[in-house]
């Protein structure tokens, strides 16, 4: 059971690999909107020595805690839901944001941040929670963590836009500095 399951989070992250960066791994590529085809994602990891069919697929997609993948409404074509750093358009309507949102991070990086923002490097958006645990959690990623409140209800009002991946991320193009500060629990160092 124990090993089933490291197996499932090896071929996600392979699936993660494919459908956000690099669909050119398996030989294949995405369309404009992001979806590949199940049959060719399949061929494609079969062919690079895994072995994954339609069921084992649906479950990976199925418990991804962090609901990763989507499938479109026939089953016959899946993408990621956010996170990619090659170009798509995932259809995303801009959407009126909480007040507050946050953001983990690693401690190694709050410099950078708080001298020139967040900002999206290779990926489409910078990724927001909604919630102070989920961003600890994604801070914990990245080392010694950190959460970073954003006021994300004051920046829709100066007129930066928003939206909802289908998994819950927040997304947006960049957060300046003045729309950044330090949770208290991180300034004292007790996350």
């Amino acid at each position: 059971m124990k090993n089933n399951k490291l197996y499932e989070t090896r071929l996600s992250k392979f699936i993660s690999l494919i459908l956000r960066h690099k669909p050119q791994v398996i030989g294949n590529r995405i369309d404009k909107n992001g979806y590949m085809p199940v049959e060719d994602l399949l061929d494609g990891i079969n062919a690079h020595g895994y072995k994954i069919n339609m069921a084992l697929l649906e479950k990976i997609v199925a418990e991804d805690e962090k609901q990763r993948y989507s499938f479109d409404k026939d089953k016959v074509k899946i993408r990621a839901n956010q996170g990619h750093s090659i170009k798509v358009d995932l259809g995303l309507k801009v959407i009126e944001p909480p007040d507050l949102l946050y953001h983990g991070t690693g401690k190694k990086y709050l410099s950078s941040i708080l001298s020139i923002g967040l900002v999206k490097r290779t990926r489409q958006y910078v990724h927001l929670s909604k919630d102070y645990p989920t961003a600890v959690k994604v801070g914990e990623r990245h080392g010694s963590p950190v959460v970073l409140i954003i006021a994300s209800g004051r920046m829709q009002k100066d007129g930066f836009k928003f939206y909802l991946s289908k998994n819950g991320i927040w997304l947006t193009d960049n957060v300046p500095v003045k729309y950044i500060e330090l949770s208290e629990k991180s300034k004292r160092g007790e996350i």
